[in-house]
């Protein structure tokens, strides 16, 4: 599967490491472009874990206009011949505004997803990170970011079950699923050269991996 993919996705859950994955899978993967989300660049990320209903309709809305913009030179990395690696899924979208807008605001926030999401090709091939909110938290924690500092575990875990309940449902693309509870190719030298293995020998619509041995 690995071989004919030129557009993948990694996702997961705030922790999970995906961006991390991402990058590091470009970094194996001979010619590969990355195509990644900034955080850093939403002004609103900070005040909206201070204040989630204040902020939520504002944070929600410049990420998917972020990513329809980055999504827009997908189709020129893939003429120059590049594979390209991305850290968000832009179907995934709506499950953050189930989880903090109103019902007015969410409306409002989909009829902005449906225009731009035409605009968002299928990826060859996603790669979703699992992991428990515990671990998620001691993630976050660990790499300190200012604007992360006030998410709970108990906002995690909300996240996680919306993840989970989405990618059980998710028929668009290949799904090849990585239980990041067992395995770390994050982290873990040995562990990504399994994944990278594994994805490489993938041969069904949508696998689950979760050993390392």
């Amino acid at each position: 599967m690995l071989e004919k993919s030129r557009y993948i996705v990694v996702e997961g859950p705030i922790g999970a490491g995906k961006t991390t994955l991402a990058r590091r899978l470009a970094e194996r993967l001979n010619n590969a472009s990355l195509l990644l989300e900034q955080p850093e660049l939403n002004p609103f990320l900070g005040r909206f874990y201070q204040n989630m209903d204040r902020w939520a309709l504002a944070t929600q809305l410049e990420f998917l206009f972020q990513r329809t913009e980055l999504l827009r030179g997908l189709d020129a990395h893939k003429r120059d011949g590049h594979r390209v690696i991305s850290d968000f899924l832009l179907d995934k979208d709506p499950l953050f505004a189930g989880l903090t807008l109103g019902e007015e605001e969410e409306s409002l926030y989909r009829r902005a997803w449906r225009s731009l999401h035409p605009q968002a090709p299928a990826p060859d091939l996603v790669i979703y990170l699992q992991a428990k909110p515990e671990t998620l938290i001691e993630r976050v924690r660990r790499r300190g970011m200012d604007s992360e500092r006030r998410i709970t575990e108990s906002y995690l875990e909300r996240v996680a079950v919306r993840y989970a309940e989405f990618f059980h449902h998710y028929d668009r693309s290949p799904l090849f699923i990585v239980n990041a509870e067992v395995l770390n190719p994050v982290e873990v030298e040995e562990d990504l050269d399994l994944l990278i293995k594994r994805l490489f020998a993938m041969r069904g619509y949508r696998e689950f991996f979760s050993y390392s041995q």
